[in-house]
Parts: C-alpha cells; sequence; structure tokens
C-alpha cells in the first residue's frame, strides 16, 4: 500500500469532520486533541455521512440515528449500528495529511 497525500492538516476542524473522496473511497477525517482519524465515512447502518456528525472525544455519531462509531478502530458503540466502519491509516508530515488506501 502506498501514501496517498490528501489535505493540510489544518484544514480538517478541531472536534468535526471533513469528508474527501479519494477514488471508490469516501472518507471522513477528523482531528482530535492534535491526532488526526480517518474512518469510512457512511454509516453501516444507513448510509449517512459521518462526517457530519458530532464527535464525542474519540466517537464520531451518526447524525441519522444515533450509532456512535470508534474512531480508532472503527467499531460502532451504539446501535441500531452493528458493523464496523473501515479504518485508514494516517500520518501527518509537514502540516499534510497522507492516507494509506486499498493495495498496491
Amino acid at each position: 500500500m502506498s501514501w496517498i497525500q490528501v489535505v493540510e492538516a489544518k484544514r480538517i476542524p478541531h472536534g468535526r469532520g471533513l469528508r474527501v473522496d479519494i477514488g471508490e473511497h469516501r472518507i471522513a477525517l477528523f482531528r482530535v486533541e492534535g491526532e488526526v482519524y480517518a474512518i469510512g465515512d457512511r454509516c453501516s447502518h444507513a448510509e449517512a455521512s459521518l462526517a457530519e456528525g458530532d464527535v464525542f472525544g474519540l466517537e464520531v455519531e451518526c447524525p441519522r440515528h444515533g450509532s456512535a462509531f470508534d474512531l480508532r478502530t472503527g467499531e460502532p458503540h451504539a446501535l441500531p449500528a452493528t458493523q464496523p466502519v473501515p479504518v485508514y491509516d494516517v500520518k501527518v508530515e509537514d502540516g499534510m495529511v497522507f492516507l494509506r488506501i486499498g493495495e498496491d
């Protein structure tokens, strides 16, 4: 897998999401306490955009039905979602966010 430059880290609002599309991947980026997290943007329950959800600590709440997903693991912590969302490797270098997506 190769690293893909995505966005300047400062463009990701603190405690809120930013949606980016990379090929077929719809990704929600979050910046919490100086760390950047990347998860699949579609709620596994109802396909709502997680980038539009509220962030509480290291969880994002789906704006449609309230499922909460861990930003580190993608695992749901609240119903009605029962399936995790994808999680992407993230690194920040010189103020730029890079993601590892798919396989080479």
